[in-house]
């Protein structure tokens, strides 16, 4: 009988690589605690209909990648694909843009789910943490939430990443430049369901990454072009903001996403070090998603930024983040009685914050030995009926190799001294 597998293109997490996406992840959670963000969770499914609305029928996303699927009370569900619309549904459902704090700053992590075919760094089971501000147009919050993702990244020691920054408009030039783009593309040599696309949303033909078709979009009419004076005027705020923290971007006056929502600003951090999937996360400005899944007009900003694509960019750049062990301290105890001792200060030193493991399965204290050097712990204690006859244990230091009896009753503040 065969044993069963991750199914394709998902994966596990096991130690010691898990650690590494744990670090990944509090790292960019981080600056987001630190200003005044709240942890959101929500549900790993959601009805259909949140996304093919919100994050929009044409893309890729919903009529392609999507898992959907019919439950026995007959409700049409979708496994998440994306972190926004589940945030901005959960917090109008608990009314938190009434409670007269504007902007609502919420952050989340967690799995997403897209039926893509698997390659390094595209998968269809991913993590990311993500960042949403919502309620309040306000081209500082667009700088806050790229600034902090900046800050996030350098904070894992990460350089080689650019930031790719643009606007799409807003309900007031967008459709302009919508005609004038779409009358271009219908001039193009293009498959059926590329010019579908140019009919429901021709943006999306900007972001197409064949070079049959790129070749094509040479010389297509540039967004900047159709800007308004307000939008002209709040990106402009944006990059200024931007440049005044310190942070370099580069204007990318093709970067449209794959989400149907984002308007305005718009930004993609990239990694030149990992191949065709380059982004590593993203985000933008989306002041009418609120108002397409049934809400009040909501201006909000948001950005989610990929964990396995982090750890990818970290390993191309030789990163290690220096980990500590999760093991202080390691028993070995040798015979019945010391067993029963040992656990017992175990627990103690558990309680007292230090993290120990016990040396399980009655192994002899060669095989214990190496199990405890194993896990990494700084110090072994061992213990036989001589040494709990004399009231102590001996506390092994393993990098210096120096051994010295602890009296059982100073094992904890002795032990606490030493790591401290």
């Amino acid at each position: 009988m065969s044993t069963f597998q991750a199914p394709k293109g998902t994966y596990d997490l096991i130690p010691p690589r898990s650690a590494k996406f744990l670090a990944v992840r509090e790292a960019i959670s981080a600056p987001l605690k630190n200003s005044g963000y709240g942890y959101i969770e929500t549900p790993g499914f959601e009805d259909v209909a949140l996304f093919s609305r919100g994050v929009g029928e044409s893309t890729d996303i919903v009529s392609k990648e999507m898992y959907a699927f019919e439950t026995k009370g007959g409700d049409q569900l979708a496994l998440r694909p994306e972190g926004t619309a589940s945030v901005l549904r959960a917090a109008l459902e608990a009314n938190l843009h009434k409670a007269g704090n504007l902007p609502v700053k919420l952050w989340y992590s967690g799995s997403y789910y897209r039926y893509e075919k698997p390659q390094a760094g595209r998968y269809r089971h991913f993590s990311q943490v993500g960042a949403e501000a919502i309620g309040t147009e306000d081209p500082a919050l667009d700088a806050e939430l790229i600034i902090l993702a900046d800050q996030a990244y350098r904070s894992l020691g990460l350089s080689q990443f650019r930031i790719l920054l643009n606007s799409l408009g807003d309900k007031e030039c967008r459709p302009v430049y919508r005609e004038a783009l779409q009358s271009f593309l219908r001039d193009l040599d293009l498959d059926e369901e590329t010019r579908r696309r140019i009919e429901i949303n021709p943006l999306r033909v900007l972001d197409d990454k064949r070079p049959d078709v790129r070749k094509q979009l040479t010389g297509a009419p540039m967004l900047r072009d159709f800007l308004c004076d307000a939008c002209k005027a709040y990106h402009e705020e944006v990059r200024d903001l931007l440049t005044a923290a310190g942070v370099v971007y580069e204007d990318d006056e093709k970067l449209v996403r794959g989400l149907d929502y984002y308007t305005r600003t718009t930004f993609e951090f990239v990694h030149d070090g990992l191949g065709s999937q380059s982004a590593v996360g993203g985000g933008g400005r989306y002041d009418g998603l609120s108002e397409m899944i049934g809400g009040p007009a909501l201006p909000s900003v948001g950005w989610a930024l990929g964990v396995d694509r982090t750890v990818l960019a970290l390993e191309a750049e030789g990163i290690e983040l220096g980990i500590p062990a999760t093991t202080s301290v390691y028993a070995v105890p040798l015979g019945d009685e010391a067993r029963r001792v040992l656990f017992g200060l175990v627990t103690e030193l558990r309680k007292a914050g230090i993290a120990t493991d016990f040396a399980y399965g009655g192994r002899g204290l060669k095989g214990a030995m190496k199990n405890a050097n194993r896990s990494g712990a700084r110090y072994t204690i061992v213990a036989g009926e001589r040494d709990l006859a004399e009231g102590a244990v001996q506390l092994k230091d393993m990098e210096s190799g120096e051994q010295a009896p602890v009296a059982l009753d100073a094992l904890v503040t002795t032990v606490r001294a030493k790591l401290a």
